[in-house]
């Protein structure tokens, strides 16, 4: 695990000072063309996506209009491997998560579901984002209903017939059948540790992509705790 932290770590170094980042491509991409409206009263629900390293997704949704709560977590595998020593053997079936507590009044799963396509990781990329290498950082959606899954399958259908990326998605669509939440220094790592060479590569850069593409949705974030 050591090694492997610190691997990550040097690619990213190296990465930084070739000037090298992983912001997503502008324009963003089409909306889903099928989707729920707005809840007519508010409410909480709960969606989990899985694109690569856990600090960069969080640092996407908790900074989108209409989400309640992020935690960093981990989903795919059981209660007993879930802890990060483990996941990073690359043995225990987990992906690297983020659970987004959202209210369904002030956004829609599909708008989740555009920004976690369009700025949160490439979807293409099967078992890695940038530096990172391995089925835990895999591009998932753990599905929470049956909703979730005809959405999520439908935008998947609709991008690659649009051919909006130049390979195909590799994302899969799966039902969640737990997440946990990962140990407290990964809750909110890329805010409090904003000049690691890792966030400023792989992570600040979709903070960036998200406020130039969706405006609208970009909202600040301060931890409440």
């Amino acid at each position: 695990m050591f090694f492997r932290t610190v691997l990550r770590y040097v690619t990213a170094g190296l990465l930084l000072a070739a000037g090298t980042d992983f912001a997503a491509p502008n324009p963003p991409i089409p909306p889903p063309s099928t989707d729920v409206p707005l809840a007519a009263k508010t409410g909480k629900e709960t969606a989990v996506f899985a694109g690569g390293c856990f600090w960069g997704v969080q640092s996407v949704f908790q900074r989108v209009k209409g989400v309640l709560s992020t935690a960093a977590g981990y989903s795919g595998g059981d209660a007993k491997t879930a802890s990060y020593r483990q996941v990073v053997t690359e043995t225990t079936g987990h992906a690297e998560s983020v659970e987004v507590v959202y209210d369904p009044s002030r956004i829609t799963y599909g708008q989740l579901l555009r920004v976690y396509f369009s700025v949160a990781h490439d979807p293409t990329q099967l078992n890695r984002q940038g530096p990172d290498v391995g089925t835990s950082y895999r591009s998932a959606i753990f599905f929470t209903n049956e909703e979730q899954k005809r959405l999520a399958n439908a935008y998947i259908g609709q991008l690659d017939r649009q051919k909006v990326f130049p390979k195909p998605i590799v994302t899969e669509v799966t039902p969640l059948k737990a997440f946990y939440r990962a140990e407290d220094y990964h809750q909110d790592y890329a805010y409090y540790n904003p000049d690691n060479p890792y966030i400023q590569v792989c992570d600040r850069p979709k903070i960036a992509a998200l406020k130039q593409q969706f405006p609208e949705l970009f909202v600040e974030y301060k931890p409440k705790r």
